[in-house]
């Protein structure tokens, strides 16, 4: 594993190469990479670099989103069927019919969307900026998509925006229940319980923060308390502990998996750094009306 880990980073400098990952990939990913963060923070981190290659260590709209904001660059996706099934849940001519049906409404797609969909969407948002980008956006009807959970949440922050949810959602983080909650409170009382806001509405309202991933470490940062229930993916937990070694982390349950994160391996990663492998290409047209949504996202924070 070392030998691999050390002709990695030969390979990063030799190749003029970033390697950005998502919170929730695997420790050894995320140790490797220059960067960790959520989708937000990524996408500005992608904007960023002046690397020759980007290779994010995530899944496909993510590296989409890099290679929209980085048009010129080489963006590198290792695990190259590393999908998102909540991303899939919406598809550009529903969104177009959509549009047809409610055409006052602002169309605001999470990040979690295709680069189709990005290009006829009117503004992107994350978890962690959802509830802002509503708020600004010169519209009081809006069209989000895909993820009715994060709707839900964004609905409650802003409930003078009349939203029209999609009917979409994360499968993992639709795992985590109200029972597992309650019995997180019973063996840990004095815990503060985090939520992602991709959970179940019932989950939502009875946890004590409803946070993206970024503002869970945040809170764990800041917080008094010794010991948090983390209701996402199984993979923040490895950064919460790394950067907060004096407090406790529990998944919500059990251990909540995405698959497709898991993907990216130390292997594959060399790989694709190695030969130049798994680059992700768009049209131009996408690539260009798509940027317009993200850059609009990125302002709004």
């Amino acid at each position: 594993m070392d030998d691999i880990v050390k002709e990695i980073i030969m390979l990063k400098q030799e190749k003029d190469a970033v390697i950005l990952a998502h919170n929730y990939q695997i420790p050894a990913i995320q140790d490797i990479a220059d960067f960790v963060g959520d989708s937000l923070e990524l996408a500005k981190k992608a904007r960023e670099v002046d690397s020759s290659i980007v290779a994010f260590c995530g899944v496909r709209f993510m590296a989409e989103t890099a290679k929209i904001l980085n048009p010129d660059r080489k963006v590198l996706l290792p695990a190259f069927n590393a999908g998102c099934p909540l991303a899939d849940m919406a598809k550009i001519d529903d969104v177009l019919e959509m549009k047809k049906r409610y055409p006052d409404a602002y169309v605001v797609s999470y990040i979690n969307t295709s680069a189709e969909v990005k290009s006829v969407t009117d503004v992107c948002c994350t978890s962690s900026n959802a509830a802002t980008v509503i708020r600004n956006v010169p519209a009081e009807t809006v069209i989000f998509l895909p993820d009715k959970n994060l709707g839900y949440f964004v609905q409650k922050a802003k409930p003078e925006k009349k939203l029209i949810l999609w009917d979409g959602y994360c499968y993992v983080h639709r795992m985590f229940t109200l029972e597992d909650l309650k019995k997180a409170r019973e063996k840990y009382p004095a815990a503060e319980i985090l939520v992602h806001p991709e959970c179940n509405p019932e989950v939502q309202d009875n946890a004590d923060f409803v946070l993206s991933t970024s503002g869970m470490l945040k809170r764990a940062h800041a917080s008094e308390a010794k010991t948090f229930i983390i209701g996402t993916e199984e993979g923040l937990i490895h950064r919460l502990k790394k950067e907060n070694p004096d407090k406790e982390f529990f998944s919500l349950g059990a251990s909540r998996v995405c698959f497709n994160m898991k993907k990216t391996t130390l292997e594959l990663l060399r790989d694709c750094l190695k030969n130049e492998t798994n680059e992700i290409t768009l049209p131009q047209d996408i690539m260009e009306k798509a940027r317009n949504s993200v850059e609009a996202m990125i302002r709004y924070i």
